[in-house]
């Protein structure tokens, strides 16, 4: 998969780290980039292609499909955290979150999947997170989410070996966002991150660890549960 010459997607191309895709997308020689969103007046990034896209609705993402019919590279950013207790929050606020992280992921890898195979393969993205392997009280649903979309990636990638598109996820710790904009952890730049990711696309890598956090975290899974959770090794 090379990048120079693509034709790109992103969803949540106006902001945060999909923005970062776009601008990484177009100086890195993309011949188009769609850069979607639920406002496409929304989007800033001088040469990219405004699609309204709300990943949640179904006739939306079969819009886009049909507009974006030349697509080679579909990046699957867009997410929502609403930061909500994992048990007594509302029961809609907990499905949002699936329903943008899960199924909004898969409707749209669905409605681009037959697109990439015409045009010659090509590559999905997704961008997943160091919370797909870890979760915290603050974090416990979209931790949740994600790592429901780590299954659905791995099982992607498994579906579309056959017409020669790569699937690769992105694991991420906190990134300079709006979305992490009340953590004081340590946070990476998301410019840096987009530029590793798309490195690691067109390296052909299934799994791209962009940080020291999802590398740890990562290295963690084979120990028991405890050496993970501080928690967990006090009781």
């Amino acid at each position: 998969m090379q990048i120079n010459g693509a034709v790109a997607l992103v969803t949540g191309g106006n902001r945060g780290l999909g923005e970062k895709f776009v601008q990484a997308l177009r100086d890195a020689g993309a011949a188009k980039v769609y850069a979607a969103a639920r406002n496409p007046a929304s989007v800033t990034v001088p040469g990219a292609v405004p699609l309204a896209l709300d990943i949640t609705d179904p006739e939306s993402v079969r819009a886009a499909a049909e507009v974006a019919g030349d697509v080679t590279l579909l990046i699957n950013n867009a997410g929502a955290s609403n930061g909500v207790d994992l048990l007594t929050s509302d029961m809609d606020v907990v499905r949002n979150e699936f329903e943008t992280h899960v199924f909004g992921t898969l409707a749209v890898s669905r409605a681009f999947a037959p697109i990439l195979a015409r045009n010659g393969g090509g590559a999905v993205l997704n961008v997943l997170s160091a919370l797909s392997w870890f979760t915290t009280p603050g974090s416990a649903v979209y931790s949740a989410a994600k790592s429901a979309e780590w299954s659905l990636t791995n099982a992607t990638r498994l579906a579309l070996r056959g017409q020669g598109t790569l699937v690769t996820g992105l694991h991420v710790g906190y990134m300079d966002t709006d979305m992490a904009a009340s953590v004081s952890a340590p946070k990476s730049d998301p410019a840096k991150i987009a530029r590793i990711a798309l490195d690691g696309v067109e390296a052909g890598l299934y799994e791209v660890l962009a940080d020291d956090t999802s590398r740890q975290v990562k290295a963690g899974l084979a120990a028991d549960p405890s050496a993970l959770y501080a928690e967990l090794a006090a009781s």
